[in-house]
């Protein structure tokens, strides 16, 4: 049976320092990365399916890596509000963490539209950036009719107002949420185009990084012109 030592061995047996480094440009905590390979912990990930107790320690150790590992192979659903709350909290220094695992994680959760409001009020960084994915990733899973298009419509509204002033990794996720409205949510698809017109290239500090924010404009347009405005995601894990 597989523990959180046995586990933590084994991506300590797949790290390497190349790896490592690029990690630690995207923000990872210098001294709770190991190095391993995305392809290499969704490997491991196989190999422990459905063992949520063991996710939610793993978790807890605070390590990049085990983080990210918790994430693939927890259950959303069966988390609580405090916990997915907790877990946030937890994300700081670590924008892989808080823009992918926690909102993965919670958009399968029934608080995830609560929490998704509360988050994006944070005054720290990473809970309101994680608020702003969750957010994107519940336009881009539930059916047109089963959200709340006023309240998605007020939320867009309200970013060029507010980016300017939005921490850094706040503006990044401000402006996937825009995207994320206008490819996946039909009937504000103007509005989304609208708002992306106003927000123009978004500036945010990628550090030492090839990454790229894109012009939410543009990559509306080619959802449309690929086919896939408003065609839904099963899920937003990848």
């Amino acid at each position: 049976m597989a523990t959180v030592s046995s586990v933590l061995a084994e991506l300590k047996s797949k790290a390497a320092e190349n790896i490592r480094a690029i990690y630690l440009r995207h923000g990872a905590p210098p001294d709770e990365t190991l190095g391993v390979r995305a392809a290499d912990m969704k490997a491991v990930a196989r190999s422990i399916r459905k063992q949520q107790a063991l996710a939610c320690e793993l978790y807890e150790t605070g390590i990049f890596e085990a983080m990210y590992l918790a994430g693939l192979v927890a259950d959303g659903s069966l988390l609580t509000r405090s916990q997915l709350d907790s877990w946030a909290e937890k994300t700081a220094g670590r924008p892989m963490i808080f823009e992918c695992t926690v909102p993965w994680l919670t958009v399968e959760n029934p608080h995830a539209r609560e929490l998704a409001r509360h988050w994006i009020g944070s005054r720290k960084e990473h809970v309101a950036a994680a608020g702003w994915c969750t957010w994107s990733g519940l336009v881009a899973v539930t059916p047109d009719e089963k959200l709340d298009l006023a309240e998605i419509e007020g939320l867009l509204e309200s970013i060029p107002k507010k980016i300017g002033k939005a921490p850094n990794r706040v503006r990044s996720t401000m402006n996937s949420f825009v995207i994320a409205v206008g490819t996946y949510v039909a009937p504000l698809l103007k509005k989304a185009i609208a708002v992306a017109e106003k927000l123009g290239d978004v500036d945010v500090d990628v550090g030492d990084t090839a990454c790229e924010i894109p012009n939410a404009r543009e990559r509306i347009a080619k959802a449309q012109a690929g086919g896939r405005a408003g065609v839904k995601r099963k899920t937003i894990r990848c």
